[in-house]
């Protein structure tokens, strides 16, 4: 599947008459346009749709998904365009629907402490909106997602620490289902006893069971003080026993970022931050009140200097506060930097917090004996840490061994009772680990799946393994 599929043309010509008709909107279906959707980030997978088509609002989505249902014309959204495991591609060709007009904020209660949007605009436009409101949305998992895909896949970031993931951050969804009916789900209260959570069912269903065109979200109120720094560190095992004893404390930091020596090199040379050495380095942020902000970060140094011998530096301007955290923000290319012309499988592990340190050690043991680069950063505060495995997709042996290397630690911590993906999903990459992960559980998923989604023309091929399959896809 390396290989880009080109589209069809007779199933686009017929897409574009039936959906021009019958929506009054454009279709698109030149082939060096589609080119763009036919696939996401990490993953060399793709394949080009059939045709590309725009919505703005929920009504448009659902003519199209009547359009498409009558067809039987797969569907696939594309947001952002930032998913790692496959989830955005194609690969049954088809129909895209390019959320990226569907950004608008719909309604925002600062005293409410919540907003409803549209499912296509980017987390950090949202943040931009929001900028004079004294709230903020904290889920970050990147710089160009969008909260539809956030939705979709379950995403969180550096802050779930303290914040939480998208489970718990979405109060409500209007969902276009796959004969194009609209739903909508859950409401502005913050809990409710009112039969099956539908929310919860979608949120994380990377598109399979319909296509979210609006989110309401919960909001958060600014902290007052926001102060970090970070901890360099000659052993792993040190800093991962200073990630310990911070949650043990209750130390309740808002970060807590976890970059092993070979991602810290990285980083110190993609954004030229000279002053950080060849160790593994802890980025720490702390939000609050000046005076408790400074208790906890008084009680995180003195953690670092008994624990670790380590001195932890606080920022002492913005300025260093946003280079470094910016730094942190561009791990993904900073990894790609290590090997010009590489591909970075950015895979993704979660673990209970008392088996963390046992998988990021034998994941380094792992790492070694690949024989391949895989920088490592973790948001360690959660348990959940990411390789960005470095490959050459033309080369079979190599990409055999970072395959092998993704599915091993997958299987490790799945092991030690966590879970072979903690925020990236399945997509097509993992899906063969489904079957291990939720055994007899894995049938009601696909009961759900044929329920909603009976002709599965909703985003095919992800998520959910072929029945009797049970290789590493």
């Amino acid at each position: 599947m390396n290989a880009v599929t080109p589209a069809n043309s007779e199933i686009a010509d017929t897409l574009r008459d039936h959906l021009e008709r019958r929506t009054g909107l454009t279709v698109e279906t030149r082939p060096s346009a589609l080119e763009q959707y036919a696939g996401g980030e990490g993953m060399p997978y793709r394949r080009v749709p059939d045709a590309m088509v725009a919505p703005s609002n929920t009504q448009d989505v659902s003519a199209v998904v009547r359009v498409a249902a009558d067809l039987g014309a797969p569907v696939t959204c594309f947001g952002g365009g930032t998913s790692l495991e496959g989830q955005v591609v194609p690969v049954e060709g088809g129909l895209v629907i390019d959320t990226s007009r569907m950004s608008n904020v719909l309604e925002v209660s600062s005293e409410a402490l919540d907003c409803r949007v549209q499912g296509g605009i980017r987390r950090k436009n949202l943040n931009a909106y929001l900028r004079d409101t004294g709230v903020f949305f904290p889920v970050d998992p990147g710089p160009d997602a969008t909260i539809g895909g956030m939705v979709s896949t379950r995403a969180s970031g550096t802050n779930a620490v303290r914040y939480g993931t998208m489970k718990e951050n979405v109060l409500g969804l209007t969902v276009v289902l796959a004969d194009g009916t609209v739903i909508r789900t859950g409401s502005r209260a913050r809990k409710a006893s009112v039969g099956y959570d539908l929310t919860s069912l979608f949120v994380g269903s990377e598109g399979t069971l319909g296509v979210i065109t609006e989110v309401a979200l919960k909001l958060v109120p600014r902290p007052s003080s926001i102060a970090s720094g970070i901890c360099q560190f000659d052993k792993l095992d040190k800093a991962l026993a200073v990630v310990s004893q911070t949650l043990l404390l209750g130390l309740e930091p808002s970060r807590l970022e976890l970059l092993d020596e070979v991602q810290t090199v990285a980083c110190a040379a993609y954004s030229r931050l000279e002053e950080l050495r060849d160790a593994s380095t802890i980025f720490f942020e702390f939000a609050g009140n000046a005076d408790d902000v400074s208790r906890r970060i008084k009680a995180f140094r003195d953690i670092c200097a008994q624990n670790a011998g380590s001195e932890a530096r606080r920022f002492d301007t913005a300025e260093a506060h946003s280079r470094y955290w910016t730094a942190r923000e561009r791990c993904y290319e900073a990894a790609l930097s290590l090997a010009p012309g590489k591909k970075n499988m950015g895979t993704d592990a979660c673990v209970p917090l008392d088996r963390l340190a046992e998988c990021i050690l034998r994941t380094k043991e792992l790492i070694a004996a690949s024989g391949l680069i895989a920088p490592m950063v973790g948001h360690v505060g959660d348990g959940n840490f990411h390789l960005g495995i470095l490959f050459d997709p033309e080369d079979a042996e190599e990409s055999g061994r970072a395959e092998q290397l993704c599915r091993q630690v997958s299987l490790l911590a799945m092991e030690l009772g966590g879970v072979c993906s903690g925020e990236h999903g399945i997509g097509i990459h993992k899906r063969s680990l489904m079957d291990s992960q939720h055994g007899e559980a894995l049938a009601v998923m696909r009961t759900i799946k044929a329920a909603l989604d009976p002709a599965s023309i909703m985003n095919p091929g992800k998520l959910l393994p072929p029945e009797g399959t049970g290789q590493f896809d």
